[in-house]
Parts: C-alpha cells; structure tokens; sequence
C-alpha cells in the first residue's frame, strides 16, 4: 500500500530537522561521513537526495556526481579520482554514484576490461576498509526497482520535457539488459558488503516510503546528538547618517515580468 501524502509529508518534514541536527553534530565533532546512492536506473535516488539535502548546508553537505572520466583520468589509479571528493572534517559527501561504476554500467556495457573489473571487485573492500580505519564513516544504499516500475518512470521522463534530461541512452538499454545488471549487482555485494561498510537495499517502488525508510536509517547509523546552535543576536539597525541613493534611472532592472500575471 503506498504512503498516503499526507503522512509522508508529515515524516519527511520530522526527519529533515533530524538531519539538520545531526549536520550541526557533524560539524561540531568534525566527523566525516560518505554515503553512497547505488542502484537501477529510475529507482529514485536523486529524489532521495534532494531530500535529505533540502534544509541542509551545502557548504557542509555536498553531492558529488562525477561525470564520465577524462582520457587523463581513465590513465589514472581507478579510485583516484574519487579520493579528491572524500570529506574533510565536519562534512557529509553524498555520492549520487560512485565507483561502483566499475561494477555496474562499465562491466555490464563493456566499458571496462575483464581484468579491469576483477581488479575493482579485489580492491574496493581494501578501499573502504582504509577509509573507515581513518575514521569516515561509510554508508551505502542500494535501490531496487520492479522491472514494471522502472519502464513506467522511463516512458514518464520521455514524455515530460522538464525531466527528458534524466533519460539516457544507456538507461534505456538497461531495460534490455535487466538480468545482466541483477547478475552484476549479485556479484558486486558478493565481494563488496563488507562488516566495515555493509550494503543497505531499499526497495523503491514507492518513493514515499523508500524516502522515509532511507532517511530514518541513515539517522540511525550515526550516533549524533543534539548541538545547541550559537545564538545569533540581530543587532539594531543604526540611524541614517545623510546616504542618498543615486538616482534609479541610473540603474538597470530586470523587467517586472511578475506584473504580467496580475493584469
């Protein structure tokens, strides 16, 4: 049964200001947090994101979503690239994707050698091992869609000029390769759900509720507590001390296109 609006929006509000307390909990102990946004196409993870980041700064929290790499970039160690995004003290890095490329789209679409993945799938444990011995905590979701529910978002973005964007064409060739991509998947939490950083699935064929139970288990695995902001005192405004303003036909102003939809 799907989350009636209502009660999600209720939730959703209650679990936002969570997560601006723990955001002020992380940047008051420095703590540094990486959470990964893995799955199918369409399963909703930039939705999800764009919630849990809603209210909060993104000074402090930040998304990464890498383009594909550069001909420099495809020389370089394969994680090198990703290692430039980690979070410093007091951040949160959230990965709409990450290099769990490799596993995924690059080994199923040929975009990668054989030894290339066998390789990844060797050193990603290793990888995430040294970041959480360092001190980051390492959070990884993965989102799961019907097969019936991801065609249906894909027809939806096609025919909506606002979200056409989101479409691509491997996207649409992972319809055709639906049991590659679960054999892949398979093979990926084999050798990469580790104890240190373990694979959460969130099934999503309800946005509502894969928002809600995301969110909620993300606050669970981080052990913040309440900060009391500083008080921000808003001074008086001082009197006026003889500034005149220069004349405003001296100045250039965007049309009053907003007048428009009053007359």
């Amino acid at each position: 049964m799907p989350l009636p609006k209502k009660l999600y929006e209720r939730e959703l509000r209650r679990l936002q200001a969570e997560l601006v307390d723990m955001q002020a909990w992380v940047q008051s102990t420095g703590a540094r947090i990486v959470v990964i946004f893995e799955g199918r196409d369409a399963a909703g993870k930039g939705s999800t994101i764009k919630r849990v980041t809603e209210y909060l700064n993104p000074r402090v929290t930040r998304i990464v979503a890498l383009p594909s790499p550069t001909e420099r970039e495809r020389t370089q160690w394969y994680f090198q690239r990703y290692v430039q995004h980690l979070p410093a003290a007091g951040e949160i890095v959230l990965m709409d994707r990450s290099w769990y490329n490799r596993a995924g789209v690059e080994y199923v679409m040929g975009y990668c050698t054989s030894a290339e993945y066998h390789r990844f799938l060797h050193q990603a444990p290793i990888f995430e091992r040294l970041l959480v011995e360092d001190g980051i905590v390492v959070l990884k979701y993965w989102f799961s869609v019907s097969p019936d529910e991801q065609e249906r978002r894909f027809r939806s973005r096609a025919e909506d000029p606002m979200r056409r964007w989101k479409l691509s064409g491997n996207d649409v060739l992972s319809i055709t390769r639906w049991e590659d991509y679960s054999r892949a998947k398979d093979t990926m939490f084999v050798h990469t759900d580790i104890p240190e950083a373990p694979w959460f699935e969130v099934p999503s064929v309800d946005k509502r509720r894969s928002r809600i139970n995301m969110i909620t288990h993300l606050l669970s695995r981080i052990p913040y507590d309440h900060v009391d902001p500083d008080r921000v005192v808003i001074p008086s405004r001082p009197d006026a001390r003889g500034y005149e303003r220069p004349p405003r036909n001296l100045d250039n102003y965007v049309p009053d296109a907003a007048a428009r939809l009053m007359s």
